[in-house]
């Protein structure tokens, strides 16, 4: 945690001396001067940088936490009839060394018959219930969306969901009068249950080293590509398919479900100014501000380092306590490989919708358990390695659009008037 605190204050005072640079190197018109840009993309570089280290360093204190904590609830005991309460069969120490048995190749009668409450109609079979619980940490590692969306897990193929679209109005009246009616309205959205899928290969070396965590490096592979897969399709992904044969169906991302609304455009491909943020930030409805956050691209989050408030204050201020996000307007600021990113040419980035605002708990991403495991014996055999196919269902979408806000580029160039 020392050593969190002192990159904290170091990138801090990274940054302060960052500001002062810009200050003493722009012009009269209040330009940062050409010789100067280079210099200080440097300085706000290293700060970012460090600002990764940090999170970085903050994610492993998590995980260690994590992993010295118990990593499956005891079978209880009812000590009146000596007999197991409900337990799931996949949580059952025995399910998990029968699991394992089997993907080191150990194919015994006896493993079998052990894993058969765990076989899915494909041939694979469901993964323990602590092995699904170091994949889902490894998926929020790695997706930066699961951290701030509401994830709900499901047994079935599809969730409805019902949304209040009118909550009614109260009105005036006289005494003795009618009171006038005024019923709440609804509406539904559904989340179903997109199959991803990913395959691996491993060394007999490795399965067969019976020092080597096989769970924790498959678990990790795994992870980091479905979370990749995932966040990618949570911002940008198209939805249900009108064609599954020639483009798969995947879930709904955030991107695809907003407009801009009017003034949440810049002047310029090039260029995001005070003025663009500010009205972005209250095209929101209060109530969504509370718990609202940026999202954007690096290439975005370099520029918004600065910009200025009309008070010649810096919008974006570091997190200088373990834990914090760095912020915008006092909101917490995200950036995603995912969010387009800012490339400097207009004709490329014209129409881009580059920055998120809102509450994020209202993209839903709907789990549908249980995540399976297939061990492919020959595919591989003539280089003496293992195959895995990992498969699991997942589905996301924006269930409240007015919860988010997006800016997007506007199609003019910047000028240095």
């Amino acid at each position: 945690m020392s050593k969190i605190i002192e990159l904290r204050n170091k990138r801090n005072t990274l940054w302060e001396q960052t500001k002062a640079f810009l200050e003493d190197h722009r012009d009269d018109n209040g330009l940062v001067e050409a010789s100067a840009v280079e210099q200080y993309n440097k300085m706000a570089a290293d700060v970012k940088a460090l600002g990764d280290e940090i999170q970085r360093l903050e994610d492993q204190m998590e995980m260690d936490a994590k992993l010295s904590a118990a990593t499956s609830a005891p079978v209880h005991t009812d000590p009146r009839v000596g007999q197991r309460k409900n337990t799931r069969a996949t949580a059952t120490e025995e399910y998990n060394k029968a699991f394992w048995d089997m993907m080191r190749g150990n194919t015994s009668l006896e493993v079998r018959d052990a894993l058969s409450v765990g076989v899915d109609q494909n041939g694979g079979f469901t993964v323990p219930d602590e092995f699904e619980r170091q994949l889902v940490q490894a998926l929020e590692e790695n997706n930066i969306f699961r951290s701030l969306a509401k994830t709900i897990r499901t047994n079935s193929g599809t969730r409805t969901i019902p949304i209040a679209t009118d909550s009614g109005s109260a009105s005036w009246i006289e005494e003795g009068a009618a009171i006038q009616e005024s019923d709440m309205s609804f509406s539904q959205e559904t989340l179903s249950a997109y199959k991803l899928g990913c395959m691996i290969k491993v060394s007999n070396e490795l399965l067969n080293d019976s020092a080597f965590d096989i769970a924790a490096h498959i678990a990790h592979r795994f992870g980091v590509r479905f979370g990749n897969a995932e966040e990618d399709a949570f911002i940008n992904g198209t939805g249900p398919s009108a064609n599954p044969q020639t483009t798969p169906s995947q879930p709904t991302g955030i991107l695809t479900s907003l407009t801009p609304t009017a003034g949440n455009t810049t002047a310029n491909a090039q260029t995001v100014h005070f003025d663009n943020i500010y009205k972005l930030y209250y095209s929101l409805k209060s109530p969504y501000r509370r718990n609202a956050s940026f999202l954007c691209n690096e290439t975005l989050l370099l520029q918004l380092m600065l910009i200025k408030d009309k008070n010649d204050n810096y919008i974006w201020k570091p997190g200088l306590e373990i834990g914090k996000p760095d912020t915008i307007l006092g909101r917490p600021i995200y950036t995603s490989g995912y969010m387009p990113a800012i490339t400097g040419t207009a004709t490329q980035d014209k129409g881009k919708k580059v920055l998120l605002f809102g509450d994020f708990s209202y993209y839903w991403i709907a789990d549908r358990q249980n995540r399976t495991l297939k061990r492919l014996n020959e595919l591989y055999a003539v280089t003496d390695q293992v195959g895995f196919i990992g498969t699991q269902r997942v589905d996301g979408k924006l269930i409240l659009p007015e919860a988010m806000q997006v800016m997007a580029l506007g199609s003019g160039t910047a000028t240095n008037g």
